[in-house]
């Protein structure tokens, strides 16, 4: 079996959840059976050379949820899309969370980077904190989809309008944990990855990056990394993550 396929998957459920942020779901189930959290599509949009990238959502067992942002004139197409509609989707890529159901894993997300930790709370079966972090009330996205995990859900906005009011790191502090999992903008990210140093367990980051191929023919999304014994080299977004153990990576 191939480790990732392309598909004709059909449409079959779209809605706008806040402000320019979409919800897909589409069947697919060859591709939901190989599918893993963290990972992501290439999703070809008709008119466009390069694929777009975006993140798996949530995964059933003959389904894929997306939630995804619109940012430019290929996303506002495929927001565009209705239930019925063909999608030609390239999926599952790149390197998801590692899932340990034994372990209490906090799950910080911010922004457009909280869909892909669903996943991970689904999996997770109930384990986890998730503390999510928005601009503000308007933009808060799938707060009761982490709560029906079982998850315990903690919400910071930036001008205090929903939940905390603070950066999501802040709030997460005052959690216990033995795995952490984050997702989102680099400030965020180095914040993360900051608290799991300090509480001395691993940590994951997902990095979102503009990519091209999707499965590490070009160099279109190169970070440097660390093999862990000093030495440094440059490895691929979509190949050898998004997800990487956070010591691995050099700078976020």
């Amino acid at each position: 079996m191939k480790p990732f396929d392309s598909r004709q998957c059909k449409l079959l459920a779209a809605r706008e959840l806040s402000p320019g942020i979409f919800d897909f779901t589409v069947s697919c189930p060859e591709l939901a059976a190989l599918a893993a959290p963290g990972q992501f599509a290439q999703i070809l949009v008709p008119g466009h050379t390069l694929r777009r990238p975006i993140s798996i959502c949530s995964i059933g067992r003959d389904t894929l949820r997306f939630v995804f942002q619109v940012r430019g004139e290929g996303t506002e197409k495929l927001s565009r899309y209705r239930p019925g509609d063909d999608i030609d989707i390239l999926a599952p890529l790149g390197k998801g969370f590692p899932i340990d159901p034994n372990k209490r894993t906090l799950l910080v997300g911010g922004g457009i980077g909280v869909p892909p930790l669903l996943g991970v709370a689904e999996a997770l079966g109930g384990n986890a904190v998730a503390v999510l972090g928005f601009r503000n009330r308007d933009l808060v996205i799938l707060e009761e989809d982490f709560k029906n995990t079982g998850a315990k859900v903690l919400i910071a906005t930036d001008d205090g309008s929903y939940g905390y009011h603070g950066l999501v790191t802040d709030l997460a502090a005052g959690e216990d944990f033995q795995v952490l999992m984050a997702c989102g903008p680099g400030p965020m990210l180095r914040g993360a990855g900051a608290l799991a140093g300090e509480r001395g367990v691993p940590g994951y980051l997902s990095l979102e990056q503009r990519m091209a191929c999707g499965v590490g023919a070009c160099l279109g999304c190169a970070v440097a990394l660390t093999d862990g014994e000093g030495r440094e080299y440059f490895g691929h977004v979509c190949k050898d993550g998004p997800v990487f153990p956070m010591d691995r990576l050099k700078e976020v």
